[in-house]
């Protein structure tokens, strides 16, 4: 069997996740030294020559996100100046993602900054998994796909769901999320009208759809503090939901204190996916961690890619 033409490289962010989607495709991941100076300065090496190779890079920009995007730009400068002849960036977690937009009068567009990097440093190619905010993938000149992981997700959360579960959007920008799953499990929906107070302080003023004796499974793209899963359970208790039986997100980003706000907010499961490096067990209060791995959909991205067939599919 002859060799791949292309190499897989993991950044520090991704090493568990890059080894199963190495196993998946029955290759080593190359070897790439990665190191931090005493200041916090990165350096990094590539193990192995790429001259003339594919290079598929995965690492998410995953906290901290500034020293892992140093990282995924150092990674594919390297690349670069190795004479790799293409570099593909498989960003399972894509930090910046909230800017498609100035917030103020002089604020910048982070989103557009982050792309503008990392087009600079050689990358030809963007996969991401679940953008947070789907415009950021206009503001690259370069090929980019945005590949979906609910379908590699619904197996561990849809043995949860019993003859009174119904879909949660937690605010608007889950809504097209939470109406695909529910017409594909057949189940109705919900949407939690939600105001950003702060950066880390929303407040859910009321629930749209009638959830009165319903079990709910809230669903979105990431829990960050837990605040928008909190109070969206709040809300749906004050308008006669049963319970929330489960949260089911993508990327499982934890900023301190998130596990407590879930434990608090009674949400009896938590399902994610290991797009951020996560660990599984109890959670305070007994609220159950699943991690599914989307290696397998990172591997048939990669397949994809390779045989020159189309990421539609995958969306």
């Amino acid at each position: 069997m002859s060799s791949p033409s292309y190499l897989l490289v993991a950044g520090s962010a991704s090493v568990p996740l890059a080894s199963s989607v190495a196993r998946e495709l029955g290759l080593a991941l190359s070897p790439c030294r990665v190191e931090r100076f005493p200041d916090g300065e990165v350096s990094v090496e590539i193990g192995e020559s790429v001259r003339r190779r594919e290079v598929v890079l995965i690492q998410a920009t995953a906290p901290p996100v500034n020293d892992h995007l140093v990282e995924l730009l150092l990674l594919a400068d390297a690349c670069r100046r190795a004479a790799a002849s293409h570099i593909i960036a498989i960003v399972p977690y894509f930090g910046y993602a909230r800017s498609d937009r100035r917030q103020g009068r002089r604020a910048p567009v982070s989103g557009r900054a982050a792309a503008t990097v990392l087009e600079a440093s050689g990358i030809d190619h963007v996969v991401t998994v679940d953008i947070h905010t789907p415009q950021v993938e206009g503001f690259f000149s370069i090929p980019t796909d945005d590949v979906a992981a609910m379908a590699a997700l619904e197996p561990a959360f849809v043995p949860l769901l019993d003859d009174r579960s119904m879909i949660v959007a937690p605010d608007l920008g889950a809504v097209r999320r939470a109406r695909d799953l529910s017409r594909r499990l057949g189940r109705e929906r919900a949407l939690c009208l939600k105001q950003r107070r702060t950066g880390t302080e929303v407040e859910v003023t009321g629930v749209v759809g009638d959830v009165s004796g319903r079990s709910c499974i809230i669903v979105d793209d990431m829990i960050s503090t837990g605040g928008t899963v909190a109070e969206s359970a709040r809300a749906l208790r004050a308008a006669g939901a049963s319970e929330v039986r489960a949260v089911v997100a993508t990327h499982a980003v934890f900023a301190p204190g998130a596990a407590e706000r879930l434990a608090a907010a009674e949400v009896r499961h938590v399902v994610i996916s290991d797009t951020v490096t996560p660990s599984e067990g109890e959670w305070p209060g007994g609220s159950t961690l699943h991690v599914v791995s989307v290696a397998p959909l990172l591997a048939t991205v990669i397949r994809r890619i390779e045989a020159g067939e189309s990421l539609r599919a995958l969306a």
